[in-house]
Parts: C-alpha cells; sequence; structure tokens
C-alpha cells in the first residue's frame, strides 16, 4: 500500500480547504477512522485508514457540485496511491452530486465501508454534542442520540439514508454503528480540540 506520510496528507487537505469546519470534520473522520481500525482488528492499518479519513472530503469545500469527482486530480498530483483514491472517492458510492452525476465507484474493502457509514454519522453525533451543556461527545449517553436522529429536523444535512445504508453494507445494525462511532468520537475528542486549537494559533 502506497501511502503519504500524515503530515504531507494534512498539508494537502490545508492547501484546498480553509474553513476550520471542514478541518474539523477531517480531523474527526480520521480519528474515528484510525479507532474503529484497531476495533476491528486491522491495528497495523490504523494510519492507513486516517490518512484516507483525513483526505475524503480534499474536495468539497472548492468544489461541493462535483465532490468526489475532483478529489482524484488533486490525490494523484500530489503522488497519493490509487487505492486511497479509490477509498475516498467511494463514500460517495450512489449519491447524485450537484453537478448531476451519480456516483458509481462502490466501496469494497471494509475500510471504506466504515468511512462510507461513519462519515455522516459524524456530522450528526458532532451536531448533537454542540446542543449539549458541555458541548462534548464525552458524556452523551446512546438513547439521546437515538432520539436525535429519529427526529427528522435535527441536523436535516446528515442523510440517515446513507448512514442506514451504511450500516448494511458492513452488515451491522443501525444501533452498532451508532453506538461504535459515537464511542470513537469521544475517545478522540480531546486530540482533535487540541489539533484545532494548534492551527487557530498558526
Amino acid at each position: 500500500m502506497e501511502t503519504i506520510a500524515r503530515d504531507e496528507a494534512f498539508k494537502l487537505l490545508k492547501k484546498y480547504n480553509k474553513d476550520p469546519f471542514h478541518i474539523q470534520h477531517a480531523l474527526t473522520v480520521e480519528a474515528v477512522m484510525k479507532w474503529y481500525a484497531n476495533e476491528l482488528g486491522y491495528g497495523a492499518d490504523a494510519e492507513y485508514w486516517g490518512i484516507v479519513g483525513l483526505l475524503h472530503d480534499i474536495d468539497f469545500e472548492l468544489y461541493p457540485e462535483e465532490h468526489c469527482l475532483k478529489a482524484p486530480e488533486m490525490l494523484r498530483e500530489a503522488g497519493v496511491g490509487e487505492d486511497v483514491i479509490h477509498a475516498v472517492v467511494s463514500h460517495g458510492y450512489g449519491i447524485t452530486v450537484g453537478c448531476g452525476t451519480t456516483l458509481d465507484v462502490e466501496p469494497e474493502h471494509e475500510m471504506e465501508k466504515v468511512l462510507f457509514a461513519a462519515d455522516e454519522l459524524t456530522g450528526l453525533i458532532w451536531a448533537a454534542a454542540l446542543m449539549r451543556p458541555s458541548k462534548s461527545t464525552k458524556d452523551m449517553e446512546l438513547k439521546s442520540l437515538k432520539k436525535k436522529y429519529k427526529s427528522k429536523g435535527f441536523a436535516a444535512g446528515c442523510s440517515r439514508e446513507v448512514i442506514e445504508r451504511g450500516a448494511q453494507q458492513l452488515g451491522w445494525d443501525l444501533e452498532k454503528l451508532l453506538t461504535m462511532t459515537l464511542q470513537a468520537m469521544a475517545a478522540s475528542e480531546d486530540t482533535i480540540n487540541a489539533e484545532m486549537a494548534a492551527e487557530q494559533e498558526e
């Protein structure tokens, strides 16, 4: 597996993404992917899973209407391997982007399926955390997350259909996906906050 070094990947992300919200989302998905790699028995590849998570939305800020279509050229130009590119593009599987193209690269490896399932869900969990007095995922209970998940109007931009399709692709029930992703975010929240704080000082 040809992979780009983590600091190079982070620089590449910041070349195309300036919005702190997007950088935080990338760091969150990176951390969640690393957590899942360790949890699912792919610990030796945790860094690789993380890099895929870090780069998954590389084209979104500049090209929201062509999300996942612009990413390959951005990544190739930086010398990123085709396996990472496939993984990045596959998280848009079955989704029709703004320019009218339906993305048809299917997640194959378990890592790609985890990315597909957890990406939207991290956004929903983060939105739920921000409504808590603590503004944190660390004291969030599964039942309060499930309530927010079921409420159609809450974080309406986070597609339940994609999250549920993600759980199906993994062969998991929704509760397992919610439980594990919440655990992953709670476990990595402090690290992400520290990294965001360091970014703001730069």
